[in-house]
């Protein structure tokens, strides 16, 4: 055999190894991350994740994520406070209804049906609500640090400048509470800190709007302690790539053998394992995410299932806001 051959055969061998170790590596790695994601369960000793390092504290331990040390102006609300922030940067789903003036609180019409619902449902249940699209507000860490939470509603692409970030930022590292429903997942996807708080997951796509049944996976918040075992829905069902982060704790997921088609877009869907809800600690605040939302009739009370919705959202709020239990 030629030098030139032996060189050969040595490398190839040595690619073959390597090719090998990295093969196991990956298997290990998606065992290990798939065995962690916390489903009610405590969470997870180990943690791998390939996709991201927010760099700040995220998962279920709230002695060790949460900030309950500091002084924000919210501790001091009698009752608990909320923003909305509708703010869109991309394409604006109906349930929005047309864009919002300036200001805090501009005027609402029948057509903005989310915010319009959960500004009733505060009425009803006993919390203070504002909102607003705009970035003169959104940009000052005072005013929000007014707000015992923070709902990001359908915002869609880049909606924040840096102002905004960073006030948001601060925000939650004083302890703050977050709040994002449906295609909140599919905003800010070039900003780390924001896909931290949505727990890692990003919108991909969705298949048509259908029939599905939601399923209670833990009672360990208030957004699914008095829920159904299982609900029937009207959705998009979102299509996740990435999947939640498996320090979150899932709260509820879609039965993918309800769903016609399963996936329905590019993306094949989440046959078997279709997270639509999760919780957990980020940077010293409490996150709370939902990709259900996108029929106007589910904030407006008259689709099936929309009362079993409601009981959710305004669950992630309280729970959010430090009102009721979260994520334990």
């Amino acid at each position: 055999m030629s030098a030139t051959s032996s060189t050969t055969d040595r490398v190839g061998t040595r690619l073959g190894v390597g090719a090998f170790t990295a093969l196991i590596a990956v298997l290990v790695l998606s065992l290990t991350s798939s065995a962690a994601v916390s489903r009610g369960n405590e969470p997870p000793e180990q943690y791998s994740d390939a996709l991201a390092d927010y760099g700040v504290c995220i998962g279920l331990d709230a002695a060790a994520c949460y900030n309950d040390d500091w002084t924000p102006a919210f501790k001091e609300n009698e009752v608990p406070r909320v923003l909305i922030v509708s703010r869109t940067g991309g394409p604006r789903h109906a349930h929005l209804g047309p864009q919002l003036g300036t200001g805090l609180n501009p005027a609402l019409t029948e057509a903005n049906a989310a915010q319009s619902a959960i500004v009733a449902w505060g009425a009803e249940v006993g919390f203070a609500v504002d909102w607003t699209e705009d970035l003169a507000i959104l940009g000052n860490p005072s005013r929000l640090r007014e707000y015992n939470t923070l709902v990001f509603l359908s915002n869609s692409r880049d909606f924040l400048d840096d102002a905004s970030q960073t006030a948001l930022r601060q925000y939650m590292r004083s302890g703050g509470g977050f709040v994002a429903i449906h295609n909140a997942l599919g905003a800010e996807y070039n900003w780390d800190y924001f896909q931290g708080l949505l727990g890692g997951a990003n919108f991909y796509d969705h298949g048509p709007v259908r029939d599905g049944d939601v399923h209670t996976v833990s009672r360990r918040d208030t957004s699914t302690s008095d829920l159904p075992r299982s609900w029937a829905f009207h959705d998009e069902w979102y299509n996740l790539e990435p999947m939640p982060s498996p320090l979150v704790r899932i709260l509820a997921e879609v039965d993918t053998d309800t769903l016609d088609p399963v996936g329905g877009g590019v993306h094949p869907g989440h046959e078997g394992d279709h997270p639509v809800s999760w919780c957990h600690y980020f940077d010293g605040g409490r996150s709370w995410v939902t990709s259900l939302g996108h029929d106007a009739t589910a904030w407006q009370g008259t689709a099936e299932g929309a009362e079993h919705f409601k009981e959710h959202v305004l669950g992630g709020i309280l729970s959010t806001a430090g009102a009721e239990r979260f994520c334990r």
